[in-house]
């Protein structure tokens, strides 16, 4: 044989290879109402029907994609034309009508794709066909799939149709969209809801596909998988069989993840874990390297506020079963689960939302992720009040160590040394230290937090000792104005957003400084007065002690209304001029001057 017949050989063998291969979602359609997969239900429903010959002339198969609608109204149409039907209302598969459907040469059974024949003119063909009775069997079924797609003319002349129908025809309409079908038509038929595939029937299904196939499958690897098909059937075949072609057979966890580019679920353990730990670089080292791959800082947030979520499923039995998931990943929850509290679970996926819904709309994206790690990061740190539960609060300094070596060499004092011997002198008097504890003309006060910044608030210091109020404390600091409108701005920003009404009326005015204690503040409506008069007692005890002048106090002033300039027309302005200099009427007469 020479190496043109061989090649020619393999060449022929490979085409007929090609040609015998089926795609999984069509070899392994359900045939039975038995081999529907999630909608045990529903197909128990219509094989009862058959039973018992209650069947109604126009049914509507509604649900997500990839569910089993058009399979099984092909199902039940087959089993209604059935010349010996099985007991349970499935189709023998051996009459005349059945092979007939098999091999796709039946006339009592038609198939209209709504999509693409969606006009008046494709609806009256089809009411010609209705009035043709079944040649064999008793019904004659017409199949619309995308029903939806039909405009409105098409709907309404087939209304008609649809509600008398003659008593041999049946129609069954399927489609995605319940919510485009017009009501007139709801009400003309039997409407059945498919439900969406879960993940464990998914699981099954494509583990008894790879069994059936001979391929080898992790339990994981087929509940990426389903996750990625949403629940429908038909994508998560689609996708088993790209990953038999990817990975030769053996599908892996690793592989599935490479090929559908999810990112694994071992970088959000991880994650969670630095979390624990308060680990701040860790956490943006970990995310730079997911970055790195690809991923988007977006899709990494929505997959941790996933991750938090089961996490927080997983800390009880009850609501265990809410988890999707293979056994093996299901136990790995948990065990993470047992070491986080649930008030870190809350306020981490509190993050994630928020970071979400910023995220869109930021400038700097990346930096918005990583706010929001840093804060997951510092949540169970007690140093920290309130980390973690919004932007506003204090963050605690990431970079500890390194921050704590800089300021350790800035501001440790000198080595101390032995003195040099030096001639004796004098003895010099000790300076007296003033009773005021002033250093460079600035008064020092000690750290204090106050929950209100009236006048009547005790101070605490920070560890914890009861100190003299602001108000009995002898200082007098001269006022600037730079500092002074420091302070003033700073109150407004510390005003909470139940007060950001007043807060912008506040900001846009302009104190000034009359004297050494007396601040004025000048507003064009009583109304505002009003308002600074109920924050008077807050606005000057905050002043005082932002300023370090206890006798700051304030004074509203009402600004005085000025006359307004009234606009003349023509007319109003020559009776004004003629009333300041009368000669000018005279003037006008003689010369019959006119004005338009």
């Amino acid at each position: 044989m020479t190496r043109s017949h061989f090649f020619l050989l393999f060449l022929h063998k490979t085409i007929n290879r090609m040609e015998e291969y089926i795609v999984s979602a069509r070899k392994y359609r359900p045939l039975n109402f038995d081999s529907v997969v999630g909608q045990r239900a529903l197909t128990t429903t219509l094989k009862n029907a058959i039973a018992s010959g209650k069947l109604a002339h126009a049914y509507l198969f509604c649900g997500p994609r990839g569910v089993g609608k058009t399979t099984c109204a092909r199902i039940f149409a087959k089993a209604i034309n059935c010349l010996s039907p099985r007991d349970g209302g499935d189709a023998c598969g051996e009459c005349e009508s059945c092979v007939a459907f098999d091999q796709q040469r039946s006339m009592n059974i038609h198939e209209l794709d709504a999509a693409s024949n969606n006009s008046v003119e494709d609806i009256r063909e089809l009411t010609k066909q209705v009035q043709i009775p079944p040649q064999i069997g008793k019904y004659k079924v017409f199949i619309i799939d995308e029903v939806h797609m039909l405009s409105a003319s098409a709907f309404n002349a087939f209304l008609k149709t649809l509600e008398e129908p003659p008593s041999y025809v049946i129609f069954i309409l399927a489609t995605t969209e319940k919510h485009k079908i017009l009501p007139t038509i709801l009400s003309r038929c039997q409407v059945y809801d498919f439900q969406r595939m879960t993940t464990q029937l998914t699981v099954d299904h494509l583990m008894y596909v790879a069994k059936k196939e001979g391929y080898t499958a992790e339990p994981e690897a087929l509940s990426l998988i389903a996750e990625k098909a949403d629940g429908g059937m038909r994508d998560a075949l689609s996708i088993f069989d790209q990953m038999v072609s990817f990975t030769g057979g053996n599908i892996t966890y690793e592989q599935v993840a490479k090929n559908l580019n999810v990112l694994s679920t071992e970088y959000y353990f991880q994650l969670v874990d630095y979390f624990l730990e308060g680990n701040v670089q860790s956490s943006l080292l970990l995310l730079n390297e997911v970055l790195n791959k690809g991923f988007d800082g977006g899709n990494f947030i929505n997959g941790m506020a996933s991750h938090l979520r089961n996490l927080l499923v997983s800390q009880d039995e009850v609501t265990l079963p809410l988890l999707e998931m293979s056994d093996k990943m299901r136990g790995k929850y948990q065990e993470q689960a047992k070491r986080c509290k649930p008030k870190f679970l809350y306020q981490a996926i509190k993050l994630c939302n928020d970071c979400d819904q910023t995220y869109r709309t930021s400038r700097n994206k990346r930096l918005q992720v990583e706010i929001c790690l840093i804060q997951a990061a510092q949540i169970t740190d007690e140093d920290v009040p309130g980390a973690g539960l919004c932007p506003a609060k204090i963050l605690k300094p990431i970079f500890k160590k390194q921050a704590a070596a800089s300021q350790t060499t800035a501001c440790s004092p000198a080595v101390a040394t032995k003195p040099a011997t030096v001639p004796a002198q004098a003895p010099v008097a000790a300076p007296q230290i003033p009773k005021a504890n002033t250093t460079d003309s600035k008064v020092i006060l000690r750290k204090v937090s106050f929950k209100h910044f009236g006048n009547k608030t005790a101070a605490k210091t920070d560890e914890g000792s009861q100190e003299t109020p602001a108000d009995t404390m002898n200082v007098q600091k001269p006022l600037e104005e730079n500092s002074m409108m420091e302070a003033w701005h700073a109150y407004v920003n510390r005003l909470p957003r139940e007060q950001m009404a007043i807060a912008q009326r506040i900001r846009m005015l302009q104190p000034a400084i009359e004297d050494s204690s007396t601040i004025g503040i000048t507003v064009n409506n009583p109304q505002i007065i009003n308002e600074l008069n109920d924050l008077k007692a807050d606005l000057e005890g905050f002043l005082r002690m932002s300023l370090q002048n206890n006798a700051i106090h304030l004074s509203f002033h009402l600004s005085e209304e000025k006359d307004v300039q009234r606009s003349y027309s023509k007319q109003e302005l020559l009776v004004e001029l003629e009333k300041m200099n009368p000669s000018l009427t005279s003037l006008i007469k003689e010369l019959e001057l006119e004005f338009d």
